[in-house]
């Protein structure tokens, strides 16, 4: 049994497994249709229960399509419908009841310590689909994703990162740290990566830049998020005002490689024009199928059933 929390958590091995394997299935996957199940039925009979504290679109149609490939089957429950340490249940009787019921866990949550007071209660796999924290699935899909396009390993290659400071860049902060790639961070002075996440993951090859141009110009891959995420507690006119010179248009992507490509992970805002998330170098709607495919690497990893 494995859990899934933080790619800080996972060895440079296993993350290059749950690569390779997520290569081999996808392949083995062309001429099916979207719910036929794999012929190995890997998870027969195993079930999935999935609880979203926040809104979620692609991590929890990807996590439900990937254990129904994988042969199991998917319980998605509502927080407001269950007791998960509030009211007159404890944490403890919670994490019991759901290890007496399914086989693995994912939660979506608004407090990164309660999926590890989880961990420490469940006797089920654990599967982080997002925290305040860090945002492990997507980045550890978003590198197989570079890896698909460039046909290149990631270590090889220089990743700007434009934006915020924000869960996603802390795990991807976490996997620089695992493959040595260079990762240059541009944004205003105030928004910068906190100490303590430079500090834990002092092996990772960070460049910081206050000026986007610099950030951009050696960049095989330029991957923005929104400024001002949903539930950002902020003044958020302020805010954008402050990221404004880091909107990604065309001048600011023809500061880079002629071959740079982009990558968003979802819901998008202002900070990239349309053409330019319309256009080729945007390969957002690639990176979004291979959600379902790598997560479908991650349950197996869970199960310890990668192969």
């Amino acid at each position: 049994m494995k859990n899934f929390i933080d790619i800080s958590d996972i060895s440079l091995k296993d993350l290059k497994k749950i690569l390779n394997v997520s290569t081999k299935r996808k392949i083995k996957r062309k001429n099916l249709n979207t719910t036929e199940p794999d012929k190995d039925l890997p998870l027969k009979g195993k079930l999935l229960v999935q609880i979203f504290e926040k809104s979620s679109l692609r991590t929890r149609l990807s996590f439900y399509i990937s254990m129904k490939q994988l042969g199991g089957d998917v319980l998605t429950l509502r927080p407001d419908e269950i007791h998960l340490g509030k009211r007159n249940e404890t944490l403890f009787d919670t994490a019991k009841t759901i290890s007496t019921y399914s086989d693995i866990f994912l939660l979506r949550s608004k407090d990164h310590k309660k999926i590890l007071d989880l961990k420490k209660h469940l006797q089920i796999p654990i599967i982080n689909g997002l925290s305040p924290d860090s945002h492990p699935v997507q980045v550890i899909s978003d590198i197989f994703t570079i890896e698909e396009v460039t046909k290149k390993k990631i270590s090889n290659l220089n990743i700007t990162w434009i934006g915020d400071s924000n869960n996603v860049l802390n795990s991807l902060i976490q996997a620089s740290n695992k493959f040595l790639f260079d990762l240059n961070i541009a944004c205003p002075k105030e928004y910068k990566p906190s100490n303590l996440i430079l500090k834990l993951n002092r092996k990772s090859k960070i460049k910081i830049f206050h000026n986007p141009d610099d950030a951009i110009k050696n960049a095989d891959v330029v991957y923005i998020d929104k400024f001002v995420s949903i539930n950002d507690k902020v003044n958020k006119k302020n805010k954008l005002k402050k990221f404004k010179r880091f909107i990604l248009n065309k001048d600011l992507i023809s500061k880079a490689k002629k071959n740079t490509f982009i990558l968003h992970c979802l819901p998008r805002g202002s900070e990239i024009n349309n053409e330019l998330f319309n256009s080729s170098q945007s390969k957002v709607w690639q990176q979004a199928e291979n959600r379902m495919h790598v997560q479908k690497s991650v349950l197996l990893y869970c199960f310890d059933k990668l192969r």
